[in-house]
């Protein structure tokens, strides 16, 4: 069996585990994390960040080291298993492209114009929040086939994917806020985060109808049919009605659960038992194993995060401001994104500053890491958004920073209103 089949095999025991343990038996859960990092050493040979992976590595081990020596406190299953619940989020709602991504089409001519985008727009930005990068590949495959990607259209497939990062729950984003800051106000996030969407959807518009800057009447999209949007209200209406009676259920694994649930239903009826088992069987030996970035990135993030908390808590170092507010939250976005633009993944620094910073209010705070997601991924040139984009589409990573720099700008002004007003609402 080639090490990647096998590999896919351990991540997919590993999601099985998470969600039987959390149900029925959580005197397992450390096994979930044992095979999910079994996985990450079988496939480290094929990650393309192999060099920041063993520099986390090296300081985690490190830190872990002078935690041990100065005995301070080390909390081992966690460093194993802090990410497990994202990485599980991450496996379920890859399923759900078995069932959600839409049929391939062959369209002789694009359409264009002012409609054209807003329907493009609306239709990546919807599938985009279930299947993730899938709903951004999707389209700008089919816009890379009639020729270069253009300007106009780098700003609607980076804006309208990325301002799903605000409010999906079926976003990784939203996974690593839950993960670092569990209790929060699921409603309050959703709510604010739809608004924030919508407003970087109108900033976005109005920038583009600047015919001194864009010829929208010439713009070339690829509309998504909106008829395979059932799927996303299913699951979401699941996820709502069984977090309604009973609330105490982590939404991740809800969503995670259903999403495989879901796909393991729809998939039979559309192609057929037979051809089911063996797509099912086909995503876990060979598209699982092609997450191997991402899950990589996740599980040595987690260790290196609690690594380096340890030692702030060992040595008693007191977070750099006495209380959580608007003020000091937009602060730390501010920090989150520069951090992003330097090269440094969000989930590296959420991971840091969650396990340091758990003691604040996780509403606030699960809304800054969101905010710092999304305003960055559009532009930094180290997202994996723009490396797909650079390295897919033969893109510049530089023209992608200057076209999105101003909307970063626009949006963290707005982001720091909203969080002024989340605060004042908080009572912080």
């Amino acid at each position: 069996m080639k090490i990647e089949k096998l590999s896919g095999i351990l991540i997919f025991i590993s999601f099985l585990i998470t969600i039987y343990s959390y149900f029925y038996s959580n005197d397992i859960f450390i096994f979930s994390g044992i095979f999910a990092w079994l996985a990450f050493i079988l496939l480290f040979k094929f990650t393309s960040n192999t060099k920041l992976l063993i520099t986390l590595l090296v300081f985690s081990f490190l830190a872990f080291l002078y935690s041990f020596i100065n005995s301070f406190q080390i909390d081992y299953s966690r460093s194993i298993l802090v990410n497990q619940y994202l990485l599980t989020l991450l496996i379920g709602v890859g399923f759900l492209r078995l069932i959600a991504t839409p049929k391939k089409e062959k369209i002789k001519e694009l359409p264009k114009g002012k409609e054209s985008f807003l329907k493009t727009y609306l239709g990546i930005h919807l599938f985009g929040s279930v299947i993730n990068l899938s709903s951004l590949i999707l389209v700008a495959d089919k816009l890379y086939k009639k020729g270069p990607i253009s300007k106009l259209q780098i700003v609607l497939l980076t804006r309208a994917f990325s301002s799903d990062a605000y409010w999906s729950p079926f976003f990784v984003a939203f996974a690593a806020a839950l993960t670092y800051a569990p209790d929060l106000s699921t409603s309050t996030i959703l709510l604010t985060g739809l608004v924030l969407a919508f407003i970087a959807f109108l900033v976005t518009y109005l920038e583009v109808m600047d015919i001194k800057k864009y010829n929208i009447n010439e713009f070339r999209g690829y509309p998504i049919h909106f008829e395979t949007l059932y799927l996303p209200f299913i699951l979401a209406l699941m996820v709502l009605f069984t977090n309604y009676h009973y609330p105490d259920l982590k939404v991740i694994l809800l969503i995670s659960f259903f999403s495989i649930v879901l796909t393991s239903f729809i998939l039979p009826l559309k192609i057929g038992l037979k051809k089911a088992i063996s797509k099912l069987n086909h995503h876990v030996t060979d598209e699982l194993p092609k997450m191997k970035n991402e899950i990589a990135l996740f599980l040595v993030a987690g260790m290196f995060g609690v690594s380096i908390s340890s030692i702030l808590v060992g040595l008693n170092i007191s977070l750099p401001f006495e209380t959580f507010n608007g003020l000091t939250a937009s602060i730390l976005l501010l920090v989150l994104i520069m951090l992003s633009f330097v090269g440094i993944h969000p989930i590296i620094s959420i991971a840091i500053i969650g396990n340091w910073m758990n003691e604040l209010n996780h509403t606030l705070l699960a809304m800054t890491f969101l905010m710092s997601w999304s305003t960055a991924v559009s532009t930094s040139p180290f997202s994996g958004l723009n490396l797909t984009m650079q390295a897919r589409y033969k893109l510049n990573a530089i023209d992608i920073f200057k076209t999105n720099l101003p909307y970063v700008i626009r949006m963290y002004i707005i982001c720091v209103i909203a969080l002024f007003f989340t605060a004042n609402y908080l009572g912080l």
